[in-house]
């Protein structure tokens, strides 16, 4: 029966790339890439990748207390990850995602701004801290989990594959394009300028998804 169901599931599942470009599709798939690339152009593998050069640069001189609170980045992860998991099917996608992306605007700005201002307060590590919990807090409740649901959701089960494919190729290749550039990006635009960026793109984010991203609780997955 398990082998039965797998083979029937494939032989639906066929399909070419040409039926991405239905118009009944092409929305859904314009949906997804555009999730995939602003999960990563928002920043937060900069944010994983670059955590103790981060708090270092907010003041942390200590390499161990800079390695310390990046453990409580990925703690922090964790736990409003499942969080995300326990509330997805209860408020529905779009709350976790619309909510989850005014956070990480707010985080970002708060981060642009205490580094900004590092010459005018002695706070600037606190603040700087708070700013990138909150800012992971916010990725782990909406867009960090959301994105790999709905793009589960959004689409017909006979490209569902293919198009989910795609999403994840978009999704990898911004995080290899915000990895490469954001060093480069510290040293043009400081990086009170670069968490700006991130938050001008998260502010754009916001406006797609709140007009754009369908809410799929409840719905069946045709």
């Amino acid at each position: 029966n398990e082998l039965g169901g797998i083979q029937n599931s494939l032989k639906v599942q066929k399909a070419g790339r040409a039926e991405l470009l239905n118009p009944l599709v092409k929305p859904a798939l314009i949906i997804g890439v555009a999730l995939a690339v602003f999960q990563q152009v928002t920043g937060i593998n900069t944010v994983i990748y670059y955590a103790p050069k981060i708090f270092q640069f907010a003041g942390i001189s200590s390499s161990s207390a800079a390695i310390f609170a990046t453990l409580l980045v990925g703690v922090v992860n964790v736990v409003f990850t499942v969080v995300a998991i326990i509330l997805l099917d209860r408020v529905g996608r779009r709350p976790l995602l619309l909510v989850g992306l005014t956070g990480m605007v707010s985080s970002l700005t708060l981060l642009g701004v205490s580094f900004y201002l590092s010459s005018l307060f002695t706070l600037q590590g606190t603040l700087a801290t708070i700013g990138l919990m909150v800012y992971v807090a916010s990725f782990a409740v909406g867009l960090g989990p959301v994105f790999w649901l709905l793009i589960s959701e959004i689409y017909p089960l006979k490209v569902r594959g293919l198009a989910m494919s795609i999403a994840s190729e978009a999704n990898w290749g911004s995080n290899l394009i915000i990895a490469l550039t954001f060093l480069t990006f510290i040293q043009v635009l400081g990086l009170s300028g670069t968490f700006w960026l991130y938050a001008i793109v998260g502010a754009l984010a916001l406006v797609f998804c709140y007009r754009l991203v369908p809410e799929t609780k409840g719905h069946t997955l045709e």
